[in-house]
């Protein structure tokens, strides 16, 4: 379980710069997937590894995981996790991710049209990375740093899944 605890915080981090900033992004469901997550040197299981052993959990297990992400505005989706960002987060450009952990902070360091740079700082890590934007529906981030006095980096990948998110509350 504490893998699966990394990669929340890890994608977290990834993701707040990711929409914080992001021109032209559409507001509804967004799905989003990791990969190549790496820990001194180690990979780490993926995105789809992680949901299938999810999967494979006993009922009341899977239930329990998936209340913690829902109270955090997560949920599972096919091939990563989901989040909602209402049409009014566009406007303002006022996203964020759940507090994953308290302390954290991230700051754009650099922009351009299709590519954002970002800084974090957690208590027990800090790093950097950058995202790349294909369009208002899809982008490819990726990061490394520090965390727990381990090396890790890791990409994830967004994509659009429509404007409406069913009962999912925004973030």
């Amino acid at each position: 379980m504490r893998l699966l605890r990394l990669n929340p915080l890890i994608l977290g981090c990834c993701l707040l710069p990711t929409l914080a900033s992001a021109v032209d992004i559409q507001p509804g469901l967004w799905e989003i997937s990791s990969q190549q997550m790496q820990v001194d040197g180690q990979t780490m299981p993926g995105m789809q590894q992680m949901m299938e052993q999810l999967k494979n959990l006993p009922p009341e297990q899977r239930q329990m995981m998936e209340q913690m992400m829902a109270q955090q505005g997560v949920q599972l989706g096919d091939q990563g996790v989901r989040i909602c960002i209402s049409a009014e987060q566009v406007a303002k450009q006022d996203f964020a991710m759940p507090d994953l952990q308290d302390g954290c902070s991230h700051e754009i360091v650099e922009r351009s049209a299709q590519v954002w740079k970002f800084r974090f700082s957690c208590p027990d890590g800090d790093g950097e990375g950058e995202t790349r934007f294909s369009d208002g529906k899809h982008f490819h981030s990726r990061f490394q740093g520090m965390h727990g006095g381990r090396h890790s980096s890791m990409e994830s990948h967004g994509r659009w899944l429509g404007a409406d998110c069913g009962g999912l509350p925004p973030q």
